[in-house]
């Protein structure tokens, strides 16, 4: 049995996405900028933390879809808000993104010799792919070699918020991590997705030329 999928475009992508992007990094970017002026950085931790929750409140009580970054993002923001009080730190609370990004990279890069490639279960908040397309042999191995791509991905972000954090104020921080970490996490979008029709229209997966996003099985 063969089996077809074909990807939306780049447009359809960024339009599943845009909406988890502005609830989920600039809107909580832009209250902590204006929490950091009027209640200073341990309001602002706060005031983002409540945000967090109201976020996953809301698409609960509205019987949405809660992605999983979303979930992710919170209970990491629980934590970091939760260590920071703890030991009066705000330095801690900003270190703990970047070991976390460390952590998840690290996961990906470990994900790939047990055969669980991460990037496959993470890969649904971002394009709807469906459960028979993904248990495709091709399908899998392409993960395993993305997820390869994001563990470099989370490994550079990290290093390059480590050394914005050393060496930069807390609003140029904020500000600069805040753009770069989604450059650098689009630019893997974006290449996983050029890699993936390429790779899957070689072995079939994909149809060349697709008007539609419509999905089919043929024996």
């Amino acid at each position: 049995m063969s089996v077809h999928f074909e990807i939306p475009r780049l447009r359809t992508l960024a339009r599943h996405a845009l909406h988890n992007v502005v609830e989920g990094t600039l809107i909580p970017l832009g209250l902590f900028l204006v929490m950091l002026h009027f209640l200073g950085l341990w309001g602002a931790m706060v005031v983002g933390l409540g945000w967090s929750y109201a976020a996953v409140l809301r698409r609960l009580l509205t019987g949405r879809r809660v992605p999983g970054i979303m979930i992710l993002g919170a209970v990491t923001l629980t934590a970091r808000v939760a260590l920071a009080f703890a030991t009066g730190s705000s330095f801690v609370y900003f270190l703990q993104p970047t070991l976390g990004t460390a952590l998840v990279a690290t996961a990906f890069l470990l994900s790939v010799p047990l055969g669980r490639p991460l990037a496959q279960r993470l890969a649904a908040d971002f394009c709807p792919i469906p459960p028979h397309v993904m248990a495709n042999t091709h399908v899998r191995r392409f993960f395993l070699q993305i997820s390869l791509l994001w563990a470099i991905t989370g490994f550079l972000n990290a290093s390059v918020a480590l050394w914005l954090q050393f060496s930069q104020s807390v609003g140029t921080f904020v500000v600069a991590k805040s753009v770069i970490s989604p450059s650098l996490t689009v630019t893997a979008i974006a290449i996983s997705v050029f890699w993936f029709k390429r790779s899957m229209t070689r072995h079939g997966v994909l149809a060349a030329h697709a008007i539609p996003a419509r999905v089919g099985v043929s024996a």
